[in-house]
């Protein structure tokens, strides 16, 4: 990630501010805020803004006056219950706003969370910066064999290589070609000062996935954790999921006792079917349960015993 000095000067001006506040505050985030936290190979993510703190979940619990209670083990165990219980309102009165700099390709399936405030950067009125994601060779890989959304074995040698090169040089290439359209580089400088420069807003259309975009992300802390349950998954995608490893710090930073919480009962928890909870009830007894017996499908069945790491169908 390389940041210009007019973002680093906006950044380092953005901290420097001092702001007196009657607000709760998370003394970890605000560490950490207005802050280009590196992703990927051009991306990053930042900590632009936040309302509340575990105590607010508390109050709004409790629809108290108070900022909680002075036994954080009392907050403590309430906020568990609320995340144990699937209670939802409480966690919806803290917010957080991101500022993300991601590759379009992701951006398009981070934008299916459609449980947040969001502003993406303009290609209508401004050029994209002429950069593009360009994987880590770890990173590349054949498509699965028995997953269609996954990825398969790592390619290799000139395989890897020749992918790479394509994925580079179609980049480059449409890039220039964007910029002839328009008539005019990234950085503002004419191309040809006799010829009259296409549309930013048509131009656009002829760049790649890879190119990257930005916006402001502003979420409810419920439907921060919705995300983060699937995206920090280990089956997500590789390039989602480094943001949302670095979300789950934030999270930590921000409200700690909510952020254990959700590692214990959404990110460590299983969720278990009626008839999978019979399954498992015959299983503690003793009797023996099969396949055919349970009422499961297969994919149900492998899916209980691998989240319980039943191998022997016998406790």
């Amino acid at each position: 990630m390389k940041l210009t000095d007019q973002q680093i000067k906006d950044i380092k001006n953005q901290q420097s501010q001092e702001n007196k506040t009657k607000r709760v505050v998370a003394a970890e985030l605000e560490n950490i805020l207005y802050e280009a936290i590196p992703v990927l190979d051009h991306g990053f993510i930042r900590v632009i803004d936040y309302m509340g703190d575990d105590s607010s979940i508390v109050q709004a619990a409790r629809v108290s006056y108070g900022k909680g209670t002075k036994k954080v083990s009392t907050d403590s165990g309430l906020i568990k219950y609320l995340m144990r219980h699937w209670h939802s309102t409480p966690f919806e009165m803290c917010e957080i706003k991101y500022h993300v700099k991601l590759p379009i390709f992701i951006a398009r399936q981070w934008i299916r969370h459609r449980t947040a405030n969001v502003n993406e950067y303009s290609a209508r009125y401004s050029i994209l910066d002429k950069e593009f994601y360009l994987p880590e060779p770890n990173h590349l890989a054949a498509q699965s064999k028995n997953n269609r959304q996954g990825r398969g074995d790592i390619l290799q040698g000139e395989q890897a290589k020749k992918v790479l090169d394509l994925l580079k040089g179609d980049a480059e290439r449409t890039y220039d070609n964007y910029e002839n359209m328009l008539n005019e580089r990234y950085d503002g400088s004419v191309i040809d000062e006799s010829q009259i420069g296409l549309a930013r807003e048509l131009a656009r259309m002829n760049l790649t996935l890879g190119t990257y975009t930005q916006w402001y992300w502003k979420t409810d802390l419920l439907n921060l954790m919705n995300f983060l349950r699937l995206r920090a998954d280990h089956h997500a995608q590789y390039e989602i999921r480094a943001y949302a490893d670095i979300m789950l710090d934030t999270l930590k930073r921000w409200v700690p006792i909510t952020y254990e919480a959700f590692l214990d009962y959404r990110v460590g928890g299983t969720e278990v079917s009626s008839k999978g909870k019979k399954v498992l009830k015959k299983l503690i007894s003793g009797d023996v349960i099969d396949l055919e017996s349970s009422g499961l499908s297969k994919r149900e069945w492998n899916e209980l015993m691998e989240a319980f790491e039943i191998k022997d169908k016998t406790l």
